[in-house]
């Protein structure tokens, strides 16, 4: 039980970030298929190695330039796996007329003026609004802000189908339909993060970032009938920025 479940972390990991995992994890279809309880905890993962070189960069440089940083290792920790999505869903969304089409562009390897624009504006959102927080508050933002955000594209898979047939979409293995215990082990993960802040400007942060989840998911099931793994790359970015405006409402 104990190795299955570290075997399922493991590919979690291998799945949504660049980290090495150990050998014997191997490939499991079965084991991808229950990735994504993990997510959150990936986020902690990820926003905490963002929140780590924040703190050591802002011990010498200005707040902006160690936002940058911080910016920089969450990328290249997770190879920009999110904000491809965001890219392509943004492509897909804006250039498409039908699911048909929509779900071509979205495939398509080539990233059209949407996507970069798109991308641009969320990564200059990000910046302003994590200079804007105090520094004391960085830490936390971004070690909840990347597990809420990850639970929020988490729950799009307990409440949507998947919307694409190709049995060789790359995010086919994790899109199993996600039931009530697993999305509640998410949880605990994405919550842990609060105890880091303030009860109202988390409230706010946490209001912010489900009212942007349901735009968007609502926006996947009217144009897809339901969503693809860009969408839930979309749905993270857009959830992580939502999350960051609750907060610098407040400061």
């Amino acid at each position: 039980m104990i190795r299955r479940e570290l075997a399922t972390f493991f590919a979690a990991l291998g799945y949504f970030t660049r980290l090495p995992v150990p050998g014997w994890v191997g490939y499991s279809a079965d084991g991808l298929a229950r990735a994504a309880r993990y997510l959150p905890l990936i986020g902690l993962l990820v926003g905490g190695v963002g929140a780590l070189v924040f703190w050591l960069a802002s011990q010498v440089w200005a707040q902006p330039v160690a936002v940058v940083l911080s910016m920089v290792a969450t990328i290249a920790l997770t190879g920009a796996f999110h904000e491809d999505g965001l890219a392509d869903t943004a492509d897909g969304l804006g250039g498409g007329w039908d699911k048909a089409k929509i779900l071509a562009i979205m495939k398509d390897s080539r990233v059209g003026s949407y996507g970069v624009i798109t991308v641009v504006l969320a990564l200059l959102g990000k910046f302003a609004l994590l200079s804007t927080l105090p520094a004391g508050q960085v830490v936390a933002a971004l070690i909840a802000g990347h597990a809420v955000s990850r639970f929020c594209a988490v729950s799009l898979m307990a409440t949507m189908d998947y919307a694409r047939d190709d049995e060789t979409s790359k995010a086919r293995p994790v899109a199993a339909r996600l039931g009530l215990g697993p999305l509640l082990f998410a949880l605990v993960f994405a919550g842990l993060p609060f105890l880091l802040l303030a009860p109202e400007p988390a409230l706010t942060a946490v209001a912010l970032a489900a009212l942007a989840t349901i735009w968007l998911a609502a926006k996947c099931r009217r144009w897809l009938g339901g969503y693809t793994g860009d969408c839930l790359g979309a749905v993270q970015q857009v959830a992580e920025i939502a999350f960051y405006l609750g907060l610098a409402a407040h400061f």
